[in-house]
């Protein structure tokens, strides 16, 4: 006698139960919600380690430092941030009536939209999955996560996170390209989208036959500008941390440089020494996390290749080490020489290879990031504040950092999101709870109002007091 194993529920009826929740009480208390959120917390340090051995599985190797900085430190972090927060977020906003609507008030409330979808990515498995959801259960809502069919080991330390009480507030959703799709086309309240461009335009397709408001938070290709009289050793350093971290699978990491021509040379060899110095073992060390898969390593190999047949010089800091198709590690490859023509110049990387371009002239590095989509992240380097400031108000971008990489997209008070194609939308942070929030316009009149019988009556002396206080030159 064989006992079948218990089918998982089809995604419309996990939705409808979660639904149902919503509806028997849509308006969680902020304790409740504190609540949740702290059982979250207390869940994520119970399977740290799981966490950790399991997205290493994932990745074929990723180092703890990687997951630890990147997945489990910004996730803990926007929990303490949002609980601390959350009662004020979630307080009335008093609004000027102005004489026309006197003696009422006006306020907006906050309310919580439903159940909300959430699709994570697999480049982070961990923040890129919660934290997302951390906001929308902040707002209030019922929160379904589709998570990335590519970090299954990940996946399955997930599903027990949220098991018992916390299912009741999300629900864990695995699959593939075709359950991705049919979540997309779920009535959620909102739809937030973390991945490519091209999925990312399929996601808000789907979610436009329900007017589902989405946010997409989608990537490109992130320039760093090295300015005059840069320190261009700092300026490597930031650089090869922004690259490396993550084997360069992040959204808003470098993906190519522009720098002074006559500091290309000195560039070019400090990110070698760099490199030599903290990866000096190349793809063998233990600090170095590979390319997620088999396919994205032919993809990022395929790049080099054909840079080098139309004419870009590769760079390698290391002789021997630096590539390992077997294993799918990789260490970095600077490519100089770069056309619009080479594909490594028109997709994003995601990978540790950096392209450098050198310029004469800092308008022609700008008006460059002008022409091209507007990108998640850009980075400046170098002291000048002229300069800096000059840059940030020529150039449309999602995020920028000065003197630094990656680390603005933990900055807990601030929201992150994209612009055009690097996203739409925001979350962390207050614009977070806005974006999952309802805001209501509320005006309450008391029993004292006169304005009424005036509407009434059509009075002339009202329709006079009301052109004389606004209808002027």
């Amino acid at each position: 006698m064989t006992i079948d194993a218990p089918q998982t529920p089809s995604l419309t009826t996990q939705f409808d139960e979660l639904q149902q929740y919503f509806i028997k009480t849509p308006y969680l208390s902020i304790n409740k919600r504190i609540t949740v959120l702290k059982q979250l917390r207390s869940r994520i340090v119970e399977f740290e380690q799981e966490l950790i051995d399991a997205v290493s599985k994932d990745f074929g190797y990723r180092t703890a430092f990687d997951t630890l900085l990147g997945d489990i430190l910004p996730t803990m972090q926007a929990l303490a941030h949002t609980i601390k927060k959350l009662p004020k977020w979630s307080k009335p906003s008093k609004r000027s009536v102005g004489l026309s609507l006197w003696p009422s008030k006006v306020s907006v409330t906050y309310q919580p939209k439903g159940v909300v979808g959430i699709i994570a990515p697999w480049n982070y498995p961990i923040q890129l999955a919660i934290v997302p959801v951390i906001t929308a259960l902040a707002a209030g809502n019922r929160t379904m996560l589709k998570l990335s069919e590519f970090t299954p080991h990940t996946n399955q330390v997930l599903e027990k996170l949220f098991s018992g009480e916390l299912e009741q507030h999300c629900k864990i959703i695995q699959g593939g390209s075709d359950v991705a799709s049919e979540f997309s086309s779920l009535p959620f309240a909102h739809l937030f989208f973390t991945g490519s461009i091209a999925v990312g335009k399929l996601v808000m397709g789907a979610a436009s036959a329900n007017l589902t408001p989405v946010t997409l938070e989608l990537g490109g290709k992130s320039p760093v500008i090295i300015t005059e009289k840069a320190d261009i050793k700092k300026a490597a350093q930031a650089i090869l941390f922004g690259k490396m971290a993550n084997a360069g699978q992040i959204c808003v990491a470098p993906d190519y440089v522009f720098v002074p021509k006559e500091l290309e040379h000195q560039l070019v060899q400090h990110l070698c020494e760099l490199y030599k110095k903290h990866y000096k073992q190349g793809v063998e060390g233990k600090n170095l996390t590979s390319i997620v898969s088999d396919v994205h390593y032919a993809r990022l190999s395929g790049y080099l290749e054909q840079a080098q047949q139309l004419g870009a010089t590769i760079i390698k800091p290391l002789e021997d080490n630096q590539q390992d198709p077997d294993k799918h590690r990789m260490g970095l490859h600077i490519v100089t020489q770069v056309t619009d023509d080479m594909q490594l110049m028109k997709d994003e990387l995601f990978g540790p290879i950096l392209p450098v371009m050198s310029y004469t002239n800092l308008e022609h590095a700008i008006s460059y990031i002008k022409q091209h989509h507007h990108p998640l992240a850009l980075y400046i380097l170098g002291q000048n504040k002229q300069i800096q400031e000059y840059i940030i108000k020529q150039t449309l971008s999602g995020t920028v950092a000065v003197n630094d990489t990656l680390v603005q997209v933990t900055a807990d008070d601030a929201p992150f999101g994209g612009v055009g194609h690097s996203g739409m939308g925001h979350y962390h942070a207050n614009e977070g709870f806005l974006t999952f929030s309802h805001a209501k316009n509320t005006l309450v009149s008391g029993s004292f109002n006169p304005r009424i019988g005036m509407l009434l009556k059509q009075s002339k002396v009202l329709i006079k007091l009301l052109k004389w206080l606004y209808i002027k030159k």
